[in-house]
């Protein structure tokens, strides 16, 4: 029976207050862990390869699973991320690929030497929905889907969100076309948006009609998922509130928002959204 297996990103652990040191690898883990997640992604656009294998021994130690999100910047980039999501056991690479050529033309084969280098070395691979990389916004999306058949996508659909400059209630239009990446995601990232802003606090009133959209969507999407993939796989909800500038803040650089307690709202959210999607 499917499963929906509840990340936190390291990344997210992250402070960044000023002139305030970041805490320890092991006590973000431990935080984590006591928290009830199943495991923690580490993110190579914010820990270099060889910081973030620093944090392998705190897997084994907590038992949390793994998950890595790579920003491949040519072909052969992408090898060395694939060996180190193998060796913290994830289940799959996370790509937001930093190769950009301008035309799906060009786009194409950077996809397509990607999946073939991650067959090779029996990795599958989800390309996240995510600006400044190859999936740059939804219209370019929808074309490399219609391209590439056996491309999958870990829906991060805040991006979208703010590329489309979404207006509420949706067009049947803009509907249908999130659908399309819904229906070829394989993995879900969790953050708010709106038009204007890619990370909202959850429980601000003027939130609510956005955090009503993403929990319709990931309600779908989890439902569409458990009708293409059998009862013996798990699906990924990958918690992502990001530290500043991501996380809004004052005049002081004060975050808005407790975001370790959005954080752990984020992850019942994803679980409620998962039952109801039975």
């Amino acid at each position: 029976m499917s499963n929906l297996i509840v990340y936190q990103s390291l990344w997210a652990t992250e402070q960044r207050i000023p002139g305030a040191p970041e805490r320890s690898f092991e006590a973000r883990f431990d935080e984590v862990k006591a928290a009830g997640f199943d495991g923690m992604s580490v993110d190579l656009g914010a820990l270099p390869l060889e910081q973030a294998r620093e944090v392998i021994p705190q897997f084994a130690r907590t038992g949390l699973r793994g998950l890595v999100t790579a920003f491949p910047r040519s072909i052969e980039d992408i090898r060395p991320a694939i060996r180190f999501a193998k060796e913290i056991g994830a289940p799959f690479l996370i790509v937001v690929g930093s190769v950009m050529p301008v035309t799906i033309a060009g786009m194409i084969p950077v996809i397509r030497a990607w999946l073939a280098i991650a067959e090779a070395e029996n990795m599958p691979l989800h390309f996240e929905t995510h600006r400044h990389c190859i999936t740059n916004d939804l219209f370019i999306t929808l074309q490399l889907l219609d391209a590439i058949p056996e491309m999958e996508l870990s829906a991060d659909l805040s991006h979208y969100a703010v590329d489309r400059e979404l207006y509420l209630p949706l067009s049947a239009q803009l509907k249908s076309q999130f659908n399309r990446v819904i229906e070829r995601s394989a993995s879900f990232q969790g953050r708010v948006a709106s038009g204007q802003q890619i990370q909202l606090p959850l429980n601000f009133p003027q939130s609510a009609k956005w955090l009503k959209l993403f929990t319709d969507w990931w309600t779908d999407g989890f439902r569409q998922w458990r009708g293409r993939k059998p009862a013996s796989e798990d699906l990924v909800f990958l918690c992502e509130l990001g530290p500043r500038e991501y996380a809004i803040t004052d005049a002081e650089e004060r975050e808005l928002s407790d975001r370790w307690a959005e954080t752990r709202q984020l992850r019942q959210i994803a679980l409620d959204c998962w039952a109801a999607s039975a």
